[in-house]
């Protein structure tokens, strides 16, 4: 039985937009004309009027953390309480949500407090409770707080040794509860850690989050969540969700792994770039480079402008990014690095060079997550080296506030430069780093298109940048089919291709540009499958 979808304007990966399409047996089967799609209609076939709606292939998000969203649905969810340290610490008090007896939120960012841009300390949350360990994580991931009761529990004192890669900070000489980067462990391993069924309710959650924005296929970076939690663990609640049913997103598993002995027993037992099933595929080695921008921890070459005593600092030795680089590219599998800082990528791009060299590949597709602060000549070099770049654009609706600031001048000049990878020759897929931002596919073309925030308060940043509507769709669609590996299943909505579309309520083409984001996702279809109605 097929279904025949016609009067809408349905974008099929080119234009010009055509009037209908088919799904038959959970792929499309054809793409024209009104007339020519319901010619094809036979006895028992249903059509459906879509009233002229518009229609695209479903949203790829090509870089986030499916598993971290569904948890930080679970916890105080603390963006929206952020306009002062004490809006931060009520919010709290009224939602000491948690696990395992601790009090846990996400999402504080210290640069838009009213009251000090200053993270939260140990001696402010202890205001909320004494009794019981708090950890609030910084909306980028890369920053942490807690109180004293936790730094207590952790045994963590003025005599604790630093962490390499990370940060104990340090006040009057004592911990003042902030943990950056690769210190962030030492917390993190000490939070009851969930068991299989809550990973379960944590992805379904984020899934049926996803399919709301008109997600419906993700890069997802979970396997190194929870210390106490292997990625088998991960890996089977995944495969339960699949066989189930319950799996509404399709997930290209970016695979997290810091220790050589770990990556080369994961690869022994089969996971390698492409194994899996066109719900769960294992994708890249995933490594995280340095810090953020937000948290001054991204590795800079110079020191940062607005704050001289530090340049961030690397989250691994050039000898660590090359042997795991290195393995990983001999081994045939992909590679994708978080750089944010230029020197960070400098390191990256080194290790890539050197891996390539070692054993060549036609088609490795390695890439870079983020590619945020970068030099002309590194925008060069990635082009040379035909590696894929996984960016956000919707980072540009806080990071335009802060990157001239951050870097200086000269070096903002030259970053975010999404744009010109394209031109250069470049695939350029588009994400939203959830949890760091929400999975606001729609926001994230607003901002590529118009290189401003969403509130449309600030002049537009590098305005050359911009993409063009068509561009920024092809970023969240094809682009991220391309990254995975899978551009002739799915990322099109052509004859053969997963029946993956989203039906939205307005037209991104014709709408002005700053009203992108409010177009509304109306129904988000999964292999020829409703996920996700609006009013459901």
């Amino acid at each position: 039985m097929k279904t025949i979808y016609h009067h809408a304007a349905v974008y099929t990966g080119k234009l010009p937009l055509v009037q209908a399409f088919v799904v038959q047996d959970g792929k499309f089967s054809f793409a024209g004309s009104n007339t020519q799609a319901l010619a094809l209609r036979e006895e028992g076939d249903a059509a459906v009027d879509l009233g002229g709606a518009f229609v695209c292939p479903g949203f790829i998000d090509s870089h986030m953390h499916l598993l971290n969203y569904g948890q930080s649905l679970c916890i105080a969810q603390l963006a929206d309480h952020c306009g002062s340290h004490q809006d931060l610490l009520n919010f709290l008090r009224e939602n000491p949500l948690g696990r395992g007896g601790w009090i846990l939120g996400r999402g504080w960012n210290q640069d838009f407090f009213s009251d000090g841009k200053t993270m939260p300390t140990r001696w402010e949350l202890d205001t909320v409770s004494t009794t019981r360990p708090i950890c609030i994580t910084r909306a980028c991931g890369h920053a942490l707080s807690v109180n004293s009761k936790a730094l207590e529990i952790l045994g963590i004192t003025a005599d604790t040794p630093q962490v390499e890669g990370g940060q104990i900070v340090m006040e009057n000489g004592v911990p003042n509860g902030v943990f950056l980067d690769n210190a962030m462990e030492l917390v993190q391993a000490a939070i009851p850690d969930p068991g299989k069924e809550d990973l379960k309710n944590m992805l379904r959650s984020g899934c049926k989050a996803l399919n709301a924005y008109g997600i419906t296929s993700i890069h997802s970076d979970d396997l190194a969540l929870f210390s106490g939690v292997s990625w088998r663990e991960v890996r089977q609640a995944y495969r339960e969700l699949e066989e189930a049913g319950e799996l509404t997103v399709r997930v290209y598993e970016q695979s997290n792994f810091s220790d050589l002995a770990a990556l080369r027993e994961f690869m022994e037992a089969g996971n390698v770039t492409g194994t899996g099933s066109q719900f769960f595929r294992i994708g890249p080695l995933k490594l995280v480079g340095d810090g953020a921008l937000g948290a001054r921890t991204a590795y800079l070459c110079q020191n940062y402008a607005d704050a001289p005593e530090t340049k961030g600092f690397p989250l691994y030795s050039q000898t660590e990014f090359d042997a795991l680089i290195g393995y990983a590219n001999e081994s045939g599998m992909q590679v994708a690095v978080h750089a944010i800082g230029d020197a960070c990528l400098d390191m990256v791009l080194c290790s890539i060079k050197k891996a390539l060299a070692e054993h060549p590949r036609k088609d490795s597709r390695h890439g870079i997550v983020h590619c945020q602060i970068t030099r002309p000549d590194q925008l060069d070099k990635i082009a040379e080296m035909g590696l894929h770049v996984y960016a956000q654009s919707i980072f540009l609706d806080y990071d335009i506030h802060i990157v001239e600031q951050r870097v200086g001048k000269e070096l903002a000049q030259s970053s975010y430069s999404w744009k010109t990878l394209m031109n250069k020759g470049v695939t350029v897929s588009n994400g939203s780093d959830c949890p760091v931002e929400l999975p606001r596919a729609l926001a994230g073309i607003q901002c590529a298109v118009t290189r401003t925030d969403l509130s449309g308060s600030v002049p537009p940043y590098l305005e050359k940048e911009a993409f063009t509507v068509q561009q920024a769709l092809d970023s969240f669609t094809q682009a991220g089919a391309y990254a995975s590996f899978e551009e002739h299943i799915k990322g099109k909505i052509l004859p053969g291709m997963l029946a993956d579309f989203v039906v939205l309520g307005e037209n991104p083409f014709t709408i002005d540009p700053s009203r992108i984001q409010d177009i509304p996702v109306l129904t988000t279809i999964l292999g020829g499958k409703t996920v996700y109605q609006i009013n459901d």
